[in-house]
């Protein structure tokens, strides 16, 4: 932005946040000193969806209310709805925390309830906001993982064209467009190409940082990375003699600052109900369950055969790396659950030929398998760790050369056939081709939403008999 254009509003912009609370309170004191510098008509803060991460206690233990009241603290003014809010809360959930009057708007252009063909009454698809004299206009898009909403009631379009859409209707009204966008850099970058209209895309969902604007046309692209470690900060102004805004744009690392008081407060407030709410107690345990990456183990076994069970399937299969430690003997809580199996991934039923399944296996005896490092897709665990199964029987030769060290497999005392299709109850996160990638080979998927696998283990536990089935040893050293 030219030295001759004067700032007329700071916009202050998150993305990703994934419950770093601490992160959400030090961003919450930028804001405030934002505020203070340049008066509250001149800051406008947004959020571009993931503020909520369902593996942090406090956003399990609270329905997500935590976050929401981080963000009502920050006093922040538009927000939109990544996949993790939508995607991981149930519509009553997102209902009870937006459903009464909220102080801020929740714009998303491209979700409807699936019943009605309609919006609910506390979204909108964009919203005009005026500050210091100017009319900013805001859009909010998210991923559109259709198959996946609809499961929870929620119908998603293809968002460019939803965003296109509302460009149209407010751009003559706006002297600043903003597209609040959880879409990933790639669909940012698209949308600065081929929609007219928009001046400013603030992103997220793809983790990118954006220390230095991206400018494609007359959009400026801008993305603060992920867990609340920048903060976003864009001055805005018009050029007097052509009205068209201007911009000069940064990234604010967050480490340096303090959390503000009245933030740590909620976050300590919210930590203690917690705690309470979650030490429910699910299941009473005779002997332990161990759990390791590995090797076999009862605990990766017992949720393999939950798996198989809950999606009806011939076999069972997910990779114990799902699993960050074991449960002892006696009384077991939901809040062990939580944080031993903090992903919030689902279940799903794959249909797949057994070839794929034979690879697969193969790569799990696989130390680079094992070890592997794996970030993203709903995992929230550490390594990759080898796959744990239910309904087979697998022989082995740790001899042998890599790819070729199964001996014999069986599937409910049949041999493995190659070509045949095989029903497996197994995880959402295999299906976007992560970690065991010829699992996201099947022909087809049925997906169980709102269910995480931590309830699966929850409702297995309950089972004397499955929890004594779980110690059977699935993968069998040849002789």
């Amino acid at each position: 932005m030219p030295d001759s254009i004067q700032t007329q509003v700071v916009l202050l912009h998150s993305n990703d946040i994934h419950s770093r609370l601490e992160n959400a309170a030090r961003i919450s004191t930028i804001i405030a000193e934002e505020r203070r510098v340049w008066g509250s008509g001149r800051v406008l803060a947004v959020d571009c969806g993931d503020h909520m991460d369902r593996m942090r206690m406090e956003s399990e233990g609270s329905g997500g209310k935590v976050n929401l009241a981080l963000i009502r603290e920050a006093g922040y003014e538009a927000i939109t709805l990544g996949n993790n809010e939508g995607l991981t809360c149930s519509a009553d959930m997102l209902e009870e925390l937006f459903g009464p009057p909220a102080p801020f708007a929740i714009v998303c252009a491209n979700m409807t309830v699936s019943a009605t063909g309609t919006r609910p009454d506390w979204m909108l698809p964009s919203v005009v906001l005026r500050k210091n004299g100017l009319s900013i206009g805001l859009i909010g898009a998210t991923a559109n993982f259709f198959e996946f909403y609809s499961l929870l009631g929620w119908t998603t379009i293809e968002p460019l064209a939803a965003i296109r859409e509302q460009v149209e209707q407010i751009r003559e009204r706006c002297d600043v467009v903003v597209v609040m966008s959880h879409l990933g850099i790639n669909l940012d970058r698209q949308m600065a190409e081929d929609i007219e209209g928009i001046d400013l895309i603030v992103g997220g969902h793809t983790h990118h940082l954006l220390e230095e604007p991206i400018v494609i046309g007359n959009t400026t692209v801008c993305a603060a990375g992920k867990f609340g470690d920048f903060v976003g900060r864009v001055e805005i102004g018009l050029d007097p003699s052509t009205g068209k805004p201007h911009f000069r744009a940064s990234c604010i690392p967050t480490a340096a600052y303090p959390e503000r008081p009245e933030a740590e407060s909620i976050i300590r407030s919210y930590r203690q109900s917690a705690q309470h709410v979650l030490s429910r107690i699910v299941a009473r345990l005779s002997e332990p369950l161990s759990a390791r990456p590995d090797r076999e183990s009862p605990l990766a076994n017992l949720l393999a055969a939950g798996l198989r069970r809950w999606t009806g399937a011939e076999i069972g299969l997910v990779n114990a790396g799902q699993l960050l430690g074991g449960l002892a003997e006696g009384a077991v809580t939901a809040g062990e659950l939580h944080s031993l199996c903090p992903s919030p991934i689902n279940p799903c039923r794959m249909v797949i030929a057994g070839i794929h399944l034979r690879t697969a296996l193969e790569q799990s005896l696989l130390e680079e398998f094992i070890g592997k490092p794996i970030k993203g897709f709903g995992f929230r665990g550490e390594v990759l760790g080898m796959l744990a199964v239910d309904g087979m029987t697998i022989s082995f030769d740790s001899n042998r050369a890599p790819m070729k060290r199964l001996v014999e497999v069986k599937v409910n005392g049949e041999s493995l056939q190659d070509n045949r299709l095989y029903t497996v109850g197994s995880i959402d996160m295999f299906s976007f081709r992560a970690g065991y990638e010829s699992l996201a080979n099947a022909e087809s998927y049925q997906f169980y939403l709102p269910e995480f696998i931590r309830d699966i283990i929850a409702h297995e536990l309950t089972n004397e008999a499955a929890v004594r089935a779980s110690r059977t040893q699935n993968w069998l050293p040849a002789r």
